[in-house]
């Protein structure tokens, strides 16, 4: 039970930056499911750990552009989120947005506010969104727990076999009082969850 309680934390950043210091470190490959091949590295100074999710999509670069990263697009997104708002939003570019997330009992609400950038390489296609917290915006409600650590990449890159290689890094401090060993025992599920998602519902 209380495994399930805490794994909520690590679903909810399926949402569309990266630390420079955790760029080039090692992987450690933890499984593979689904075609879905799971990573985890510690990181640098912390006790948490970061994930990464690697598949293949059968399924258009545009189809799936316009799936992952699409604030707009809201129908795949976590059944327990109970409020967006967004506050910026420039097609193919940036988004920032407000979300409120439903925890399960006993644990309190969470909210936090994103920045995700949109960038895309004119030689090969590759599209990336890079996602950090957006700070003093919105200013903190009572009743919730704020969210202020977190991190989340997507890679996206066309390939000549009809498919679309994507990769899913990420990183979230779900702060209060959610023990770390907890987090780090259910972290693999949260690219497999997501991705999993993505891939059923672009290839049916």
């Amino acid at each position: 039970m209380i495994l399930r309680i805490f794994l909520f934390f690590t679903l909810f950043i399926g949402i569309p930056g990266l630390p420079d210091d955790v760029i080039g470190q090692d992987w450690n490959f933890i499984k593979e499911k689904d075609g879905i091949r799971i990573y985890t590295k510690k990181e640098p100074g912390n006790s948490l750990k970061s994930f990464k999710g690697v598949t293949d999509i059968r399924a258009s670069m545009e189809k799936v552009c316009d799936l992952i990263g699409n604030v707009k697009n809201l129908d795949w997104w976590d059944k327990n989120l109970r409020e967006i708002r967004v506050l910026y939003y420039e097609k193919e570019k940036r988004s920032q947005y407000y979300l409120v997330y439903n925890s399960p009992w006993p644990v309190t609400d969470r909210d936090l506010c994103v920045d995700a950038l949109i960038s895309t390489d004119p030689e090969t296609g590759v599209r990336t969104i890079l996602s950090k917290p957006l700070l003093d915006v919105i200013p903190e409600r009572q009743g919730l727990v704020r969210i202020t650590e977190y991190w989340q990449k997507w890679i996206m890159e066309p390939t000549n076999r009809g498919v679309v290689h994507v990769t899913l890094e990420g990183y979230v401090d779900p702060a209060g009082s959610v023990p770390d060993w907890i987090y780090n025992m259910v972290i693999t599920d949260t690219p497999l969850k997501i991705m999993r998602g993505i891939k059923e519902r672009l290839e049916k």
